[in-house]
């Protein structure tokens, strides 16, 4: 490979930069896609940011990124019908406890399993098996602390499955808000 960038516009970086998230089978670093083309990061991740707004605004696909790396992905709105076209079922619904458990390590990871039965009030070890069975949690290192417990964090497929480009496009946490709304109902 020659020390010359193989693109000379934002347009011909987008093009290239679509080809290789396309063909990449997993997520890649802004450092990879920087080395393959040639090009400086920074301008890749300005050609990332202009393709993010086209698929926002045009397209069936998006752009998510997670820890640091991008991967192309079918847009939230086209879930139905890829799924229909794939012939997926949509038999892996979350229970309630799944999604509660799911939205306590999302908004506190890396958390422990103690961690979460604290908030929650209740075991959950099952929630948690399930929740890695299906891929939406893993398993992030061990916590330093008494017996080292498996610390726990989210996926990009959590963000896949619920239509999050990264974990900065989750809702923001009210938690006064909802505290206020819960002393009201025990009050009435």
């Amino acid at each position: 490979m020659t020390d010359k960038p193989l693109t000379n516009t934002l347009d011909e970086l987008k093009k290239y930069l679509e080809a290789l998230l396309f063909v990449a089978s997993i997520p890649v670093s802004i450092a990879q896609l920087a080395e393959a083309l040639g090009s400086k990061a920074a301008d890749v991740e300005k050609a990332l940011k202009s393709l993010e707004q086209e698929y926002i605004e045009k397209r069936g696909l998006r752009l998510q990124f997670f820890n640091h790396k991008v991967q192309l992905t079918t847009a939230p709105e086209a879930a139905m019908v890829v799924e229909k076209f794939l012939g997926l079922e949509a038999t892996s619904r979350l229970s309630r406890a799944a999604i509660e458990t799911l939205a306590i390590v999302a908004y506190r990871q890396p958390i422990t399993r103690p961690g979460i039965d604290a908030i929650r009030g209740v075991n959950s070890d099952g929630v948690l098996k399930s929740l890695l069975s299906k891929g939406l949690i893993e398993e992030y290192g061990r916590a330093e602390g008494p017996g080292r417990p498996i610390l726990y964090a989210t996926t990009a497929d959590f963000l896949q499955h619920f239509g999050l480009s990264s974990l900065n496009d989750l809702p923001p946490l009210e938690l006064e808000e909802a505290a206020a709304e819960n002393n009201n109902l025990l009050k009435d």
